[in-house]
């Protein structure tokens, strides 16, 4: 039988120092696996947020090989937990725009899938930055992932793709019961969205919503939202971490979340309208 399902949200303050970055998220996972979490989340960028957006090719990996990618997969391994470790810069075959790429490694340290943020935040923003054009030095991914665990299947996004609802329509027709969102939102555009739109993504998919978050004032200036959150498939905040570094964490009722499904089942009711 299946244990119960723990879900771990981890937030973070990540810095130009790979290394510190890479050991405050080691820490982190450690605490969410002594807690009893089978599921922990990194934030986008957890692992490097540099100076200036090309510094991290300082800190770029190949696909199957990295200082980061062994960190974590060894952390999975050592915690005997599934980790899906928020984003990191990893080469294309555009060498100076690589992608930003989330890693799902299991709880024998082997990668099950990875997914390649597809949304990229090219946007005005009334903030410190003011501009953000992250095409110019990242390559957008191309299809959604999904991918199965034994508490049920599993979709994944990053960031900017929370204001593309199809994006988790067609992941939960799929058959995702839980979504997954490593991000870094800007303050400003946390303050007024972060929230109302993680709820309505859950509520209108019927699925719950985990979203591990950037949080707080970083060396380059940019300034991130946090408020890492654990959401139901009927839109309740279940636990959540407004600011600072740490772990939210809460137990997943898939009993709950079938019998809304039975009783209120909106994604049997989708039509495509042209």
């Amino acid at each position: 039988m299946t244990s119960p399902l723990i879900i771990a949200s981890v937030q973070m303050t990540s810095c130009a120092n790979f290394q510190s970055n890479i050991d405050t998220a080691l820490s982190l996972i450690d605490d969410a696996a002594l807690a009893g979490a089978n599921i922990i989340v990194l934030p986008e960028y957890f692992a490097f947020m540099g100076i200036k957006e090309t510094d991290k090719f300082d800190h770029m990996e190949t696909a199957h090989t990295g200082i980061m990618q062994k960190a974590m997969s060894e952390s999975a391994k050592k915690n005997n937990v599934w980790l899906v470790a928020g984003t990191h810069p990893i080469e294309s075959e555009d060498k100076l725009r690589p992608f930003g790429r989330c890693y799902v490694f299991q709880p024998d340290g082997t990668v099950n899938c990875w997914y390649d943020k597809i949304h990229l935040f090219d946007v005005e923003v009334e903030d410190n930055t003011k501009s953000y054009c992250e095409s110019k030095y990242s390559k957008a991914g191309e299809s959604p992932v999904t991918f199965d665990t034994p508490w049920g299947k599993i979709g994944l996004a990053v960031c900017y793709d929370l204001r593309f609802p199809e994006l988790f329509r067609k992941m939960a027709l799929d058959g995702c019961e839980i979504f997954i969102m490593p991000a870094a939102f800007t303050h400003t555009t946390g303050r007024a969205h972060w929230e109302v739109l993680i709820r309505a993504r859950a509520i209108e998919n019927q699925c719950y919503f985990v979203a591990s978050a950037q949080s707080g004032k970083h060396e380059n200036g940019r300034e991130t939202w946090g408020q890492s959150m654990i959401v139901s498939h009927t839109g309740e905040i279940l636990a959540e971490l407004k600011e600072g570094s740490g772990v939210v964490l809460h137990s997943i009722d898939r009993g709950m979340q079938k019998q809304s499904r039975i009783d209120f089942p909106v994604l049997t009711h989708t039509k495509i309208v042209n």
